[in-house]
């Protein structure tokens, strides 16, 4: 699985980050003597799950390799509002050119997990999954989808290869929904996850007909689940989405529906807001 290789990408990000910020010339961290050391501690100014330690962590290493970093609140446990996560011991210079980017990582991906966190407990008591999409923040993709999972949450496709997922205008250029899915169990891998989208009831029972296992139910109805989940009657497994909200998500997930997928999970985010001091050791 794609996610086996996440540390190759919480180096590329980080990497990607501090060439962003211009870390080898930071005019205003020469203010500093350059052998100075320092400590810092950072807060939460809200509640929050905590995820993304490891990007936090590989920012201050990359400066400074002898960095020391405890942290008090672990990677998935919620953090009260002014809870202190984790004390830094190092270089002073290195900890004022980490903190900005390491600080973008910690509050991007926490704030993933944490509203991954309120849709699986509103969901909780009912066999819905809460997933996510692919309407991820560019080039943080595995982060992201690191932070759903410490949320709680499932990971659909990481990308294109991964999967199909048959929509409406891949429908209509095949010629239907039962030409469509023929092309793909005709060169689709085996064991490779298809999935149709379908707007309506009747393009349910038409994909039903012609084999589907996976069916996306686009935009649909209170009401129109409920007879999609009585109808399928576990001949396929059911992915609701579109309009997803906290405010509904429970009644949705009581239709009967296998699986939930939020694009708000990962795209319309609002960062945690941390804060990080640094004192003389």
């Amino acid at each position: 699985m794609p996610h086996t290789s996440l540390a190759h990408h919480i180096r590329a990000n980080v990497a990607a980050a501090l060439a962003e910020d211009g870390y080898d010339c930071d005019l205003t961290a020469q203010l500093v003597p350059e052998r100075a050391r320092a400590r810092a501690t950072v807060i939460t100014r809200e509640p929050a799950v905590l995820c993304g330690t490891l990007w936090f962590e590989e920012c201050f290493l990359t400066l400074d390799p002898e960095c020391k970093i405890k942290w008090l609140v672990q990677e998935g446990q919620v953090a009260e509002a002014n809870q202190t996560l984790c004390e830094i011991h190092g270089n002073a210079r290195a900890m004022l050119t980490a903190e900005r980017p390491a600080l973008n990582f910690l509050q991007t991906l926490s704030a993933t997990a944490t509203r991954t966190r309120l849709y699986v407990e509103a969901a909780q008591g009912t066999q819905a999954k809460i997933m996510d999409t692919r309407k991820t923040l560019p080039g943080l993709r595995m982060a992201q989808k690191h932070a759903v999972r410490v949320g709680g949450g499932h990971n659909q496709r990481f990308g294109l290869s991964d999967g199909v997922l048959i929509k409406e205008n891949h429908i209509a250029a095949a010629g239907g929904i039962r030409e469509v899915l023929e092309q793909a169990f005709q060169i689709i891998p085996p064991g490779t996850s298809i999935q149709i989208e379908v707007e309506t009831l009747a393009q349910l029972e038409e994909a039903l007909n012609a084999g589907a296992r996976l069916i996306l139910l686009d935009n649909f109805s209170m009401a129109d689940m409920r007879l999609a989940v009585a109808h399928a009657a576990k001949r396929a497994e059911l992915e609701a989405s579109g309009g997803i909200t906290l405010e509904n998500v429970r009644l949705v997930a009581e239709t009967g529906v296998d699986r939930i997928s939020i694009g708000t999970l990962t795209k319309d985010i609002e960062a945690i807001d941390l804060s990080m001091r640094i004192a003389l050791p």
